[in-house]
């Protein structure tokens, strides 16, 4: 299964360790799913995950942080956009996220905000789902 992670999943991840987000990053170390990101959703996410209230939750440091997203980018399969069908969402940094899906061949974008995907996402075929709903799937 491919994926692409929002944001939003990531900052999941790190703030519970027990929960459907962190079970995603485990099972794509395992290669159980794939996912795929742009350069882009890399810099949104660690633009995200080193603010201070994220930090201060986590207790991980900038370094730590910054760390962690390496050793996940070693695991993405990296998207190159070549087409942008801008504007489709209302929030750009959810447009890479699309972008991403689209141009990576993606079957779903795993986000918390389903909302804010759809119906753009259902007319390029990708589903919308939350973490709990994939790790679902994968049992």
């Amino acid at each position: 299964m491919i994926l692409t992670l929002d944001t939003d999943v990531l900052v999941a991840a790190l703030r519970s360790p027990g929960g459907a987000s962190r079970q995603l990053l485990q099972a794509l170390r395992a290669g159980r799913i794939q996912a795929v990101a742009t350069v882009g959703m890399f810099v949104e996410y660690e633009a995200v995950l080193t603010r201070p209230e994220h930090l201060a939750v986590t207790g991980l440091t900038v370094a730590e942080t910054e760390r962690l997203l390496d050793g996940l980018a070693s695991l993405v399969v990296p998207v190159r956009p070549h087409f942008l069908w801008r504007p489709q969402l209302r929030d750009p940094n959810d447009e890479m996220v699309l972008e991403a899906a689209v141009n990576g061949g993606a079957e779903v974008i795993v986000t918390f905000n389903r909302r804010d995907f759809l119906p753009a996402a259902t007319r390029f075929g990708i589903g919308v789902e939350r973490p709990g709903d994939i790790i679902g799937r994968l049992t």
